[in-house]
């Protein structure tokens, strides 16, 4: 199982498309927190959430864990087969998100020139400055 973990950053939740049901959270390099990226999460098909605007100590998104998925289940009416799902975003399990799985992007904020956000549908992917990403499974 591969967990994103960025701990130590300032997230925020920069969209969300109800239409496509698609979340978007981002970090952007700030002196405060002494970054040089941005960051981009995004998670498709999204059927429940439970977030904050943001998340100042970063984000650490995981599968849920039986013993949480067995509340959040309980308290949302959340359906067994949606346990592969339920994505943590924090280490403490304070929010979560029913989706596909999540994947990221991140990339040296200076090298994006002109460029907005790393999920830019109108823009070339990879782009032609060095990026990393992956997926959360």
């Amino acid at each position: 199982m591969t967990d994103f973990i960025r701990e130590g950053r300032l997230f925020r939740v920069t969209g969300f498309n109800p239409s496509h049901r698609q979340l978007y959270l981002t970090s952007e390099a700030t002196l405060m927190d002494r970054t040089t990226t941005r960051v981009e999460v995004y998670i498709g098909h999204v059927e429940l959430m439970f977030l904050k605007p943001y998340y100042g100590n970063g984000l650490h998104i995981r599968r849920a864990t039986a013993a949480e998925f067995a509340v959040l289940g309980e308290r949302h009416g959340i359906p067994a087969q949606d346990a592969a799902y339920t994505w943590m975003l924090e280490r403490d399990g304070g929010s979560f998100v029913v989706g596909a799985n999540p994947s990221w992007r991140e990339a040296e904020y200076e090298l994006m020139g002109d460029q907005t956000s790393l999920y830019d549908a109108s823009e070339p992917w990879p782009p032609e400055f060095p990026v990393e990403s992956g997926h959360v499974s």
